[in-house]
């Protein structure tokens, strides 16, 4: 018998220091944006028939490259490209303008049969345009306001969905250069909303400089949690200022307006009332400790 060893990812230099291990976070924020998209009324006469079942980052090579043609969006802090597989696009294009439209569920459509339309390429930007616009929406939305060019951020996720038509999203659509090997991509997997069953995928390609903005924005909040203290119990978090009240004496009105400077008020100090605002809590001893006076022997007051 063969002995199998197991398999180890192969570190890639020109990424070492930068948050790579985070990009699943980012996964599961678009998964959750997406998710919430296509439940919107806008969006649901297209996506009604599909879930997202798993968004993942993935790098170019010869056997996850796409075959299917690639549009490209101008964001306001880069280029998206865009790919959707030509099953599910069908799909859609069946569910929006068929009898499908009527039930939750997406029919497997022949691609052979079924030939290339203007309608089809139309959807295709469409869709590009509003998927698109949720990914942008969703980088932007996690870097700090001071990596921003002003006027540059976009509703983020579904907000922008709701907010805006897919048209106006402000990206120019253009015939796409495949991505370059080694390229990263977010791949986009679907299923039927009711079946389960896998229906296809669409892919992501971002350039460096949004690809930098994804990193930039996992890595804000890796350093936020690095300085943030572990919560410790609420008694010790939480901080109340107390006065303390060493003594009161009454004096007659006439007897307060003939004091003079150095005259001086006898008072017995017994022990001193612990106040919260006007609240009288505790009673403590006064004593003397290094020159200063200390509050001690606290006694809840009665």
């Amino acid at each position: 018998m063969t002995k199998q060893t197991a398999q180890h990812q192969v570190l890639d230099p020109s990424l070492l220091g930068r948050p790579v291990h985070l990009l699943p976070i980012f996964a599961a924020q678009l998964r959750d944006d997406l998710t919430q998209s296509m439940r919107l009324n806008m969006h649901r006469r297209y996506w009604g028939g599909f879930q997202v079942e798993d968004v993942q980052f993935s790098r170019i090579d010869s056997a996850t490259a796409p075959s299917s043609r690639w549009l490209s969006f101008a964001a306001p802090a880069g280029q998206i490209a865009f790919s959707l597989e030509r099953k599910v696009l069908l799909s859609v294009l069946n569910y929006r303008y068929s009898s499908g439209a009527k039930s939750d569920s997406v029919a497997e459509v022949d691609e052979a049969a079924v030939r290339v339309t203007a309608t089809e390429e139309r959807l295709a930007v469409v869709l590009g345009q509003q998927l698109a616009g949720i990914l942008a929406g969703r980088i932007e939305a996690n870097l700090p306001e001071t990596n921003l060019a002003p006027g540059a951020r976009l509703p983020s996720g579904a907000a922008a969905a709701a907010e805006e038509p897919v048209e106006d999203y402000g990206f120019k659509p253009t015939t796409g250069a495949h991505p370059a090997k080694g390229a990263w991509v977010i791949v986009v997997t679907l299923a039927g909303a009711t079946s389960g069953v896998t229906a296809g995928r669409f892919w992501f390609a971002l350039d460096k400089q949004l690809m930098a903005g994804v990193l930039r924005g996992l890595l804000r909040d890796r350093d936020g949690a690095k300085k943030r203290k572990p919560a410790g119990p609420l008694a010790q978090r939480l901080h109340l200022g107390i006065t303390g009240r060493l003594a009161s004496k009454e004096v007659m009105l006439g007897s307060l307006y003939d004091l003079q400077v150095g005259d001086i008020i006898p008072i017995s100090l017994h022990r001193a009332d612990v106040l919260l605002e006007d609240s009288r809590l505790f009673t403590a001893a006064v004593t003397e400790h290094k020159g200063k006076l200390c509050l001690t022997s606290f006694e809840d007051a009665e």
